[in-house]
């Protein structure tokens, strides 16, 4: 996948949501945070600029520098709350949901509402960290990659 430009943002490609929101994970991505592993993500608010949502596993988040957000809500690490159930923590809402073999997961109509995406949008999967990557949804990385002129494939 392309770096739209020189030390720019890696974009893994686009994933379409489905009527009945599903989101098909982008297979680099999926290969580069072993996404599957856990069989269950969490998802965490996007920035104010990109929205979307951003997408972890805990054997990638709990060892990190970040894993106090599990520590400080036990019902998100030991996956209590109700499926797509978001909890606030220091700015950002966090939530867990299932996550497919082939990397396919579910929105409800409530997460989407959440996070004010819903079905027929594209998500643009940015490599954000090693420890996370995101599903963007607005702003100018989107719009660039609306522009680019090579090929960005979509999932």
């Amino acid at each position: 996948m392309p770096q739209m430009n020189k030390g720019g943002k890696f974009i893994f490609g686009k994933s379409l949501i489905k009527e009945d929101g599903t989101i098909q994970i982008p297979p680099q991505a999926i290969e580069e945070y072993s996404i599957t592993d856990d069989k269950k993500v969490y998802l965490f608010t996007g920035s104010k600029i990109t929205g979307g949502f951003c997408v972890t596993r805990k054997g990638l988040l709990q060892p990190s520098k970040l894993g106090h957000i599990l520590t400080d809500n036990p019902s998100l690490q030991d996956y209590v709350l109700g499926r797509g159930e978001f909890i606030k923590y220091k700015g950002r809402s966090y939530c867990w949901t299932d996550i497919s073999k082939t990397g396919k997961i579910v929105l409800t109509q409530e997460m989407m509402k959440f996070l004010k995406i819903e079905p027929g949008t594209q998500l643009l999967s940015i490599r954000s960290s090693d420890i996370a990557f995101t599903m963007g949804a607005k702003g100018p990385l989107l719009e660039k990659a609306d522009n680019y002129e090579g090929d960005i494939p979509v999932f």
